[in-house]
């Protein structure tokens, strides 16, 4: 898998912590996390989940069992 170039830092960063956040890549078929202070490591998933969980997020459901 190739990485991908695109990365791009949280709006939360801020002058003194510019190196500790979350960034963000994306491709047609994955999204890429990462933390700035250590790049090495990513996180790659599909977008559906990321939506899911953040579809969760905001309507106060995350954790709750499906019926």
């Amino acid at each position: 898998m190739t990485t991908p170039d695109n990365w791009q830092k949280s709006s939360y960063s801020g002058p003194g912590d510019g190196d500790s956040c979350v960034e963000l890549a994306s491709t047609r078929a994955a999204l890429h996390l990462r933390e700035s202070d250590d790049p090495g490591i990513v996180l790659t998933t599909a977008p559906t989940p990321v939506g899911h969980l953040l579809q969760a997020i905001r309507t106060g459901t995350v954790g709750t069992p499906r019926t």
